[in-house]
Parts: C-alpha cells; structure tokens; sequence
C-alpha cells in the first residue's frame, strides 16, 4: 500500500491537553481515527506524534491526503 486510505472527508475535532502525546493515523486503516491503532502493520506508514503545546480544540486529518500532517489544510474539500 503507498496510499493511505481517506479514513473521513472532514477533520476530526480533538480536545487536546498540554504535554500529552496523541498518535495520528497515517495509513488511514485504524478503527479509532483519528489516532493509530496498529493497522499500519505491514505498509510503508507510520504513526505521526503530535504533542499538545496547550489545551485547546485541533483538528486532525481524516482524509490522510494533507500537507500538513497531521492537522487538516482543507484538502479534503477538493477530494
């Protein structure tokens, strides 16, 4: 696999809180998008780490195709 999969066509709104660490999907295949399950296994993909520098409302990529991993820039929306 060398494209990962559009997990969703919109960003997925996310509390985060400072200091802790959230694990975004990649691959796109993880049941608990938008955070890495382990189903990247197997593929060229790995989990991004993003650590919160405060809290706040992100919003992650769901469909996997952004430039700016691993928040959303709007790609979706030419999806």
């Amino acid at each position: 696999m060398s494209e990962p999969v559009i997990a969703a066509t919109e960003p997925f709104a996310v509390d985060v809180k400072e200091g802790k660490s959230y694990w975004w999907c990649a691959c796109g295949q993880s049941a608990k998008q938008p955070f890495c399950d382990g189903s990247h296994k197997d593929t060229d993909f790995e989990p991004l780490e993003y650590k919160a520098s405060k809290d706040r409302t992100v919003y992650f990529c769901g469909c996997k195709q952004t430039s700016k991993n691993p928040m959303c820039d709007g790609t979706h929306s030419k999806l």
